[in-house]
């Protein structure tokens, strides 16, 4: 394992090149795996933007964070991999951060009292979340949440061709011939 001052220099280096790329560090560990060791960086975007984290911003991450770790000694002499990755959808939401960057998904809740809320989440205010149909949400009541994966969104219809006609299904290629259809 890493020395608590190792440990901390870590999380001061990974926090530091997430911000250079405009996210938020989530997560550092060091697990050892075998002769080696493996450094996993979790990096989310902030709470105020919405939507997946662009790989390549993952990757400009994972360059500046290894350019930090070649010019500082915190990993020591023994080999490591360096894995660099952003929360999956099915990362639980605990933290307010988790619920702001989930505006405009389906969630569900488990509350303190053992009982469950659903809905989509409109908003974050303060310290309480705003389900549709009116429901308000206290943060404190809530022990976890997660993202209800949808196949069919809203906004879903805007992202399909809408200008799609007849000439775009039909094959226009009078070089392409198809090996199954015999020629007079």
């Amino acid at each position: 394992m890493v020395a608590s001052s190792a440990g901390a220099e870590l999380k001061a280096l990974a926090t530091a090149a997430a911000a250079g790329a405009g996210l938020v560090l989530e997560d550092v560990t060091v697990t050892p795996a075998g002769r080696r060791r493996v450094l996993r960086v979790v990096v989310d975007l902030p709470e105020t933007r919405t939507g997946g984290v662009p790989l390549d911003t993952v990757a400009e991450v994972s360059r500046a964070l290894s350019a930090a770790l070649d010019a500082h000694d915190v990993m020591g002499a023994t080999p490591y991999v360096l894995e660099v990755s952003s929360p999956g959808v099915d990362r639980p939401l605990t933290l307010r951060r988790h619920f702001a960057r989930a505006r405009g998904r389906r969630v569900s809740l488990v509350m303190r009292d053992g009982t469950t809320a659903s809905g989509r989440l409109l908003e974050v205010a303060g310290d309480t979340l705003v389900l549709d149909d009116a429901q308000v949400v206290p943060l404190a009541a809530v022990v976890r949440g997660r993202v209800e994966v949808e196949f069919n969104p809203p906004g879903a219809q805007d992202l399909v061709d809408t200008d799609l006609d007849d000439t775009d299904l039909v094959d226009t290629d009078p070089d392409d011939t198809d090996p199954d259809v015999e020629e007079a």
